[in-house]
């Protein structure tokens, strides 16, 4: 059954399930699926005949190699707003796990971009129990169905500059592809958005601020190896150090800046890393330089003292005893 809204052009429609279809969401440490955890995930399981059932769990993010709570990414942090605080309290994954599975068994699964990124870190976060947990898991995520909401939203409503067009300008765009009339017809686009949502407070008419609307991410270099802390400071967004700071990884291993200069990396990305490693080798020259001054400061301090002490004190000079010479002997008494 379809219900149209006048104002929108809502669909409204039921699900024809045969067996129930579980929407899930996961909110984690970081994007990369072997190092990063879960630390949100819902389960919204619509049944057949339409019975709805939630099930929200916070989870305590655990890396069973160090046997420790894993620290969220700064990044990932500036998206959800879930702090390691949040969390300390929260049951970890394994705990949960059980409880996971079995709202997980007999069912299909669905979410939004789901597909690429929460169903390879739920398989993960499972894997992680029975390799470490040595806990046998009744579930095979593979077997199971799997509808990505966003995949068919690109699919039927295409992101691309000709659609746009279209939406924003209401014409074809003529001649796509060819540069010209791309960047023109870009131009008519964004002045397109700016009508469309002129009564919208987060489109405002200020190029700093679209520049800030339409970037989500804040990054150092062009590729986004680097990215701002919320505090600004580079943060390395991918391998192993992922997460940490730029400075953290200088100074704990500063032949990384050397395997960045070499790797197959863009040129804008070492730069920026090259710019960086300056900065930290001038920082850690002038560490060097007032650790070797200060003995020396120190010494010219306690010669001034002396020295002051003996020019105020002239008596202590005459009152030390005269070297023996020898003639005189030894002193028996």
């Amino acid at each position: 059954m379809r219900h149209h809204n006048a104002d929108n052009d809502f669909i409204n429609m039921e699900l024809n399930l045969e067996r129930p279809l579980l929407f899930f969401d996961i909110e984690s440490t970081g994007l990369n699926i072997a190092s990063d955890s879960i630390i949100e995930l819902c389960f919204v399981k619509i049944c057949p005949g339409g019975e709805q059932k939630i099930k929200t769990w916070r989870v305590k993010p655990w890396d069973y190699a160090q046997n420790c709570q894993r620290p969220i990414n700064p990044s990932a942090y500036a998206v959800h707003g879930i702090s390691a605080e949040d969390l300390k309290d929260c049951p970890t994954f394994h705990e949960i796990a059980d409880e996971v599975v079995s709202w997980l068994k007999g069912s299909d699964l669905a979410g939004f971009n789901s597909a690429k990124f929460d169903l390879p870190m739920l398989a993960e976060e499972l894997e992680r129990v029975r390799r470490y947990r040595k806990t046998e898991l009744d579930i095979d995520l593979h077997e199971m169905k799997m509808v990505d909401v966003q995949n068919i939203f690109h699919a039927m409503e295409p992101r691309t500059l000709k659609a746009a067009y279209l939406f924003y300008c209401g014409r074809e765009l003529e001649n796509a592809h060819a540069a010209e009339a791309d960047t023109l017809a870009t131009y008519e686009v964004l002045k397109g958005q700016l009508d469309r949502y002129a009564d919208d407070p987060r489109i405002e008419n200020d190029i700093e601020k679209l520049s800030k609307f339409s970037t989500k991410q804040r990054t150092v270099d062009y590729a986004g190896r680097l990215i701002l802390s919320d505090n600004d400071e580079p943060v390395i967004s991918f391998g192993k150090h992922k997460g940490k700071t730029a400075r953290e990884v200088y100074f704990s291993e500063p032949s990384y800046f050397s395997w960045i200069e070499n790797g197959d990396f863009t040129l804008d990305t070492k730069r920026q890393f090259a710019a960086l490693k300056s900065k930290f080798d001038a920082e850690k020259r002038a560490e060097k330089r007032a650790a070797d001054n200060k003995p020396i400061e120190d010494l010219n301090s306690i010669f001034a003292e002396r020295l002051a002490s003996l020019n105020t004190n002239p008596e202590k000079v005459s009152q030390k005893k005269p070297k023996k010479t020898p003639e005189e002997g030894p002193t028996l008494f």
